[in-house]
């Protein structure tokens, strides 16, 4: 099962999700860049939207507003395709969803001014009155990301790896933003707000590992993007320690993942929703990055 198919069978989350899609393009074809932005709609919307999924999961349990939901999901997914944007042009990836990468065709310049254009629209998007309390953990936690891309790019790259060090920079450069996710639909006041955050941070840590595993084994036409680009680049990550430190990587995952709804244990309600995430939405994801583990 793909991981764009998760959830097929779910109209209000598919319709969520084509909400969130027609908001992301509607704010940026409102730009002076929108004529060429509406071209690249599949390259920019396309991509398997976990994070929008986790934050309507969590927020429809929660009884979030929908309108919020939509436009925090955008956000969310905006900041993540800005950071895509950059990513492609750093690692020099071709391919991005099936598609040639956008500086491929606009150009390295075009590339990063457009993901420059997009995490500002995401954070002008949350600056409405009463998404402040977002607004401010978007920008918290988007800091987060930036931080370890900056920390793994600049300061490990001559550093031995090691497994330890590789999670943590997996846990704060994409747990990050699935922990913006988690907390999207719960108020400040929510008791479980904070667990809340932890346990994304749990999911988004799994999920960087095994696009790291999938970087190493995996195969690009499969994938939809470049691969091969960690070890080219000497990039330290958790996947070239993981056999010298002797993990099984799979197990790791799943004790991640297990660890993610057993903090959630106070809270039914949001914790049923939570393995309904999990269960739907990541693991098809997970099991799509770790076909090779045989290999492992």
């Amino acid at each position: 099962m793909s991981a764009e198919a998760s959830g097929a069978g779910e109209p209000r989350i598919e319709e969520h999700l084509e909400a969130v899609r027609s908001r992301i393009m509607q704010v940026m074809t409102a730009t002076a860049v929108g004529p060429l932005v509406a071209g690249y709609r599949r390259l920019l919307v396309q991509g398997k939207m976990l994070r929008s999924r986790l934050a309507w999961r969590v927020g429809e349990a929660l009884q979030a507003d929908p309108a919020m939901l939509v436009d925090a999901g955008a956000a969310i997914e905006m900041i993540h395709a800005a950071s895509l944007l950059h990513d492609d042009v750093i690692d020099g990836g071709y391919l991005r969803r099936g598609l040639p990468a956008f500086w491929v065709e606009q150009g390295i310049p075009g590339a990063i001014l457009l993901g420059d254009l997009m995490l500002f629209q995401a954070l002008r998007l949350l600056s409405a009155p009463g998404q402040r309390a977002l607004l401010g953990e978007a920008i918290r936690l988007t800091g987060e990301v930036c931080e370890a891309e900056s920390e793994q790019e600049l300061m490990m790259r001559e550093v031995p790896s090691t497994w330890e060090a590789g999670v943590d920079v997996a846990r704060r450069k994409t747990g990050a933003l699935f922990a913006l996710a988690a907390g999207a639909g719960a108020g400040p006041e929510t008791p479980s707000l904070d667990a809340l955050r932890e346990s994304g941070f749990l999911v988004g840590t799994a999920y960087q590992l095994a696009d790291d595993f999938l970087d190493a084994h995996g195969d690009a036409e499969t994938a939809g993007k470049t691969l091969g680009s960690d070890a080219g680049r000497n990039k330290a990550t958790a996947f070239r320690a993981a056999a010298e430190a002797g993990i099984d990587v799979p197990r790791y995952l799943e004790a991640l993942l297990a660890q993610s709804v057993d903090g959630l244990a106070r809270w039914p309600t949001v914790r049923a929703a939570w393995a309904r995430y999990l269960e739907t939405d990541l693991r098809p994801a997970l099991d799509h990055n770790l076909r090779c583990q045989a290999a492992l």
